[in-house]
């Protein structure tokens, strides 16, 4: 548990940093930006790492069992996660779907938590799935507030093609592969 909590710190903390425009500003000019954006990724897979490992050790203890989700949460969690993968490769890609969604990678990564939570009733699964929504929630808001300028649609649907092939790609490659091996739950 103090590990999943010890990396969720480091990881969000580190997102949260981003959200600070002064104090980000601030670091970059006295790192210099490469430095910066080093040192940033270090810490957040640093903190990825250590969330998923202390996940992992915290499931394999047996945490408590807050509910009991029906089967039906796991189907909608698989449709569900479909979209979430979709969105995540629309972050990458110009498009439609990244135009209408604004901020896809974190549409994609609170659809993900969302689905996660319907599917899981423990209580390690509820931290962890809670916390990285609410920090997704906390920074969409973040976002809303700089007034950024929206993504603009390209001219044609050929980045659609590849978002949605993509995100079926993706959506495959974790159902079947990542899913099962790594975590250790298959999904299919």
């Amino acid at each position: 548990m103090v590990m999943m909590l010890l990396g969720l710190v480091v990881f969000l903390g580190i997102h949260l940093v981003t959200t600070v425009r002064g104090l980000r500003a601030g670091l970059i000019a006295q790192l210099g930006e490469g430095p910066y954006k080093g040192f940033y990724s270090l810490l957040a897979a640093s903190g990825l790492l250590l969330t998923a490992y202390g996940y992992a050790l915290w499931r394999a203890s047996g945490p408590l069992q807050v509910w009991n989700p029906p089967v039906g949460m796991r189907h909608l969690t698989l449709l569900l996660m479909l979209f979430a993968a979709i969105a995540i490769v629309a972050a990458y890609v110009p498009s439609h779907v990244k135009a209408w969604l604004k901020h896809p990678m974190l549409v994609g990564v609170k659809t993900w938590a969302v689905a996660h939570l319907l599917a899981n009733g423990d209580i390690a699964s509820i931290v962890l799935f809670g916390a990285v929504l609410a920090w997704a929630v906390f920074d969409r808001i973040s976002l809303k507030r700089r007034n950024l300028p929206a993504p603009v649609a390209p001219k044609n649907w050929a980045g659609d093609a590849l978002v949605v092939g993509g995100g079926l790609v993706l959506y495959l490659a974790l159902a079947y592969l990542f899913h099962p091996y790594v975590v250790g739950v298959p999904v299919m």
